[in-house]
């Protein structure tokens, strides 16, 4: 009776302790990761690959949960926020996501101090295009014809503060014009527009666009990264097109609610890093036509701070806002 007296006094104090270990494991339960946007678009897409090679090489679970709404991603983006700093909320986006509150200063966030930086993912450069009706095969020539005839033209965007709208705002300041950009809810709409010649001049990611490019219904005239996309390599730079050279990337990122438990930020850094860095994980990006980016949760925040004053000068100079 002692024996067994004293085994299960171990037992007891044993209890807490193995009950401790387990609480600090990480994670313990699915984690998901909110994307703010409907499926199907390239900020679900890049998510749910990341998604899948995280459960692969961790053996833990990963979900997606799209949480649309608000415009321009801030309903999911507000939840995480809210969400309780533990690992398991997590919000995946794009660019737009540092964009948003520089237009509109009634987002219930402030991106910089507001939530953690985890990890830069992959990063792709945008294709500017036109109908395969306009005359000119070069920026430079598109823009002068614009400034010779420009009730002519009409700009869009898929989203309103999204990469390609402000590629074109940068555009715009270039060459001297004032040409208004139509915004889609989407890029479907706005392309269909594009093709049919409703609108003359678009900059989207090479994921919706270069299927049309391709297929002789969109006639590219430029990509906004710093070289050639071998993706594209008929398709010249900003800079080879005639204009100032210009780089304008969308990329996309995850990020916690501020103050995130710091075991939980560092296993998802190390997670994140090890399918960022695979071949496997390249091989997957390019069909969408992007590339990994990695950057840790510290370059990540100090890129963050430079977009945003980045783009903030060129919302500035568009004198763009939402009312």
């Amino acid at each position: 009776m002692k024996r067994v007296g004293s085994l299960l006094l171990s037992l007891l104090l044993a209890a807490p302790l193995a009950g401790a270990a387990l609480a600090q494991e990480f994670p313990s339960r699915p984690v998901s990761i909110v994307v703010p946007f409907p499926p199907g678009g390239s900020v679900d897409s890049v998510a749910r690959v990341l998604v899948a090679e995280l459960a692969e090489t961790t053996g833990k679970v990963f979900v997606v949960d799209n949480r649309a709404g608000g415009g321009n991603g801030v309903v999911g983006a507000s939840e995480v926020v809210k969400s309780t700093p533990d690992g398991y909320t997590l919000l995946f986006n794009a660019s737009i996501h540092v964009v948003t509150p520089l237009l509109n200063k009634k987002v219930p966030f402030d991106v910089i101090n507001d939530f953690t930086s985890i990890a830069g993912v992959a990063a792709g450069p945008l294709i500017i295009s036109t109908p395969p009706s306009t005359k000119a095969n070069t920026l430079k020539e598109f823009f002068a014809a614009v400034k010779a005839n420009p009730d002519a033209f009409n700009f869009a965007t898929s989203g309103y503060g999204s990469a390609g709208h402000l590629a074109i705002e940068s555009l715009k300041a270039q060459a001297g014009i004032d040409t208004d950009v139509v915004s889609y809810k989407g890029a479907g709409p706005a392309l269909s527009d594009l093709m049919g010649g409703q609108v003359q001049l678009m900059a989207d990611p090479m994921m919706s666009s270069l299927p049309h490019v391709k297929s002789g219904r969109l006639k590219a005239l430029a990509v906004t990264s710093a070289t050639r996309s071998p993706l594209a390599p008929n398709v010249p730079t900003v800079a080879e097109s005639g204009m100032p050279a210009l780089e304008m990337l969308s990329w996309y990122a995850v990020w916690g609610p501020k103050n995130l438990d710091p075991k939980a930020a560092a296993y998802l850094n190390d997670a994140i890093a090890k399918v960022v860095k695979s071949d496997k994980f390249k091989e997957k990006l390019t069909v969408f036509g992007f590339e990994p980016m990695y950057k840790n949760s510290t370059d990540l925040q100090a890129f963050v701070v430079d977009e945003s004053k980045r783009y903030a000068d060129i919302i500035k100079a568009g004198n763009l806002k939402v009312e």
